[in-house]
């Protein structure tokens, strides 16, 4: 299949090795200056060991990316997608299956839905837990294909899986999406809480209460309460939440000891989807009136400079409530 990879950074390679390795035509585009860089070293500076094939196409060319493409897989972060989106929009069409592997929101509304307004191609994410680092070496790592139409999720099911990526197939593209959108900002708090030397228990009740959060929401904007019981839910929450890989975690863990949210973002590396997606996620929880404290706390240490031991105390010592 001609694969057309819409953002070819740390998220993009590991998915282009991937789609390569299973016999795909892949062309990679990105900004101009980046792709010029990569194609003289063939190497991110993310993923050093890792040397980009040359039977990957690299470009930074809209027409040589879009053409003959059948697929679309927009790999970039969130805030990017938008602008990316209506340069590609021209070369879509029924026939092609245009598919988001970016977990966050824009413009207060899913990644999907967004793309949906620009095209008549059916449209899928695919999500999950899936660090980039462990793909690239082929851990063994299981990821949800999910689309409104079960044999677009099909068909990027085919596409994608391999010996060590195992993909199953939803119906709910909006409970995925939300899923995996919405696991960061969870990520960002439990990264605070190890910055601040809390325990096991802590980081218990923030995952199982976080993606209580999460599943409010979803349901709210018409999602499957099921959906969240699995790998776009509870799955990618737990991933994003215990490992260092995640630049939400490492984002939390800075605040915590107490950088600020500019020199955070300086240091970590990349894109910490969870910082943006929190003000989205709180807008759309007071739009729809779902109680979200957990976000209601992590928008007031990023934005407001709530010391997050504070935060903890307060999210403690709200009134007393069932389960």
């Amino acid at each position: 299949m001609k694969i057309s990879l819409i953002g070819f950074g740390s998220w993009g390679i590991p998915l282009a090795s991937l789609l390569n390795q299973n016999g795909h035509e892949v062309t990679a585009w990105d900004n101009e200056n980046y792709i010029n860089e990569l194609l003289k070293t063939r190497v991110n500076k993310y993923l050093p060991k890792y040397k980009i094939p040359s039977s990957i196409n690299i470009t930074h060319s809209v027409e040589i990316a879009a053409q003959s493409a059948e697929m679309f897989v927009f790999a970039l972060a969130s805030k990017d997608i938008c602008a990316a989106a209506k340069k590609f929009a021209p070369f879509f069409g029924a026939e092609k299956i245009i598919i988001n592997v970016s977990k966050g929101l824009i413009e207060d509304s899913r990644i999907c839905e967004y793309l949906q307004k620009l095209t008549s191609s059916p449209v899928a994410v695919l999500t999950g837990p899936s660090h980039a680092e462990e793909v690239l070496k082929n851990i063994p790592t299981a990821v949800v294909a999910a689309s409104e139409n079960e044999k677009t999720a099909e068909v990027v099911q085919n596409v994608f899986a391999a010996e060590n990526f195992r993909v199953y197939t939803s119906t709910d593209i909006i409970g995925a999406e939300i899923g995996g959108a919405l696991k960061n900002i969870i990520a960002v708090a439990a990264g605070c809480s190890d910055g601040l030397g809390f325990g096991d228990n802590t980081k218990a009740a923030l995952i199982t209460r976080g993606i209580a959060e999460i599943t409010r929401l979803g349901i709210a904007l018409g999602a499957k309460k099921e959906t969240f019981g699995g790998l776009s839910g509870i799955g990618d929450l737990i991933v994003t939440c215990t490992s260092q890989h995640s630049r939400n975690w490492r984002a939390g863990h800075s605040l915590a000891q107490g950088n600020s949210l500019a020199e955070t973002l300086t240091t970590i590396g990349g894109v910490a989807e969870g910082v943006d997606t929190a003000k989205t996620a709180l807008r759309l929880a007071r739009k729809h009136s779902v109680n979200m404290p957990i976000v209601e706390e992590i928008n007031k240490i990023l934005f407001e400079n709530k010391n997050p031991k504070d935060a903890v105390v307060d999210l403690m010592l709200r009134d007393k409530k069932g389960e």
